[in-house]
């Protein structure tokens, strides 16, 4: 819709548009896709039409954490507060800061996961636990990733956003503590801090194993979880053939019995019109005879005048 002066109006603004569609339950999100780049090819808006058809259908957890988001903006405030504090500890090598960032981390996330999940159920979409942990993944992707933090503080998640590997849930646990200044030691520091570095730096490298194996599960279960989501298309697809087909036999079964009942009245309309046909052959036959009763009874009334006045 335009406005008088023929400038677009608010609804055909493309952010507003972008925003309507990921506000939306994934299974409404194509249809209303398409309707509005129709909208904007129609209203000669080519470019504003490409941008929001490319737009991706999101995943029931990008949907989830979208919801979250708009549902929930103080608290993703200061969600996304937490997620720079984090980064920032994690940038300066600050280890008291990262560890009690950390577990702020791990009981906000699951809190907001939690929450994520309520307000799914509440809106008729209720999470599995696969989905929740999508849920949770992305989260901890907004917390260590800028560019993740950004796509959630939009309302624009698609599908499951991953933390980087570097900043992962064991690299805060495997940050080295930071000690207090202590005293001259003998030469043979050198060697035991060799040794430290030797383990730490093996220590990093068994963190990087297990976050690659984390992400790996992570990602098994996005694919999964796909694959789920694309069977339920299916299925649903099929449901809904299987009840365009129902409709299809009753309308048919219907369209029968009222071309029977239209048979019945055209044989009916015959019937009746032939019986009107004799009626009024009855009827004409009937006024025939009255006349000629009706002349019969006027020569006998003039042969008696006659008579009567022959005798006289």
């Amino acid at each position: 819709m335009r406005r008088e002066d023929g400038r677009p109006g608010p609804e055909d603004d493309v952010e507003a548009v972008l925003d309507e569609l990921y506000a939306l339950p994934p299974s409404e999100f194509v249809a209303r896709r398409e309707e509005r780049a129709a909208r904007a090819r129609t209203g000669r808006r080519v470019q504003d039409a490409r941008r929001i058809h490319a737009a991706r259908r999101p995943t029931l957890a990008g949907w989830a954490a979208n919801l979250l988001r708009r549902s929930r903006p103080d608290e993703a405030e200061r969600f996304l507060e937490l997620g720079r504090a984090l980064r920032e500890a994690y940038a300066t090598l600050d280890p008291s800061g990262l560890r009690e960032l950390s577990a702020q981390r791990r009981h906000i996330v699951s809190e907001m996961s939690r929450q994520a999940a309520a307000l799914a159920r509440e809106a008729g979409h209720p999470l599995s636990d696969a989905v929740q942990r999508d849920v949770e993944t992305t989260l901890r992707a907004v917390l260590a990733d800028p560019e993740a933090a950004a796509v959630w503080q939009a309302g624009r998640v698609e599908g499951v956003l991953t933390p980087p590997s570097e900043f992962g849930a064991d690299a805060v646990a495997a940050a080295p503590a930071r000690r207090a200044s202590a005293p001259a030691r003998p030469p043979r520091e050198d060697t035991t801090s060799a040794r430290r570095k030797k383990d730490e730096e093996a220590e990093r490298r068994r963190a990087e194993r297990e976050e690659r194996a984390v992400r790996a599960r992570e990602e098994a279960r996005a694919a999964e979880e796909r694959l789920r989501e694309r069977r339920t298309v299916r299925e649903e697809a099929a449901a809904a053939l299987e009840r365009a087909h129902e409709r299809e036999r009753e309308a048919g079964e219907r369209v029968a019995a009222l071309e029977e009942q239209l048979a019945v009245a055209r044989t009916e309309r015959e019937r009746t019109h032939a019986e009107l046909g004799e009626a009024r052959e009855r009827e004409r036959a009937a006024a025939e005879e009255l006349a000629e009763a009706g002349r019969e009874a006027e020569a006998a009334a003039r042969r008696a005048g006659q008579a009567e006045r022959d005798g006289a």
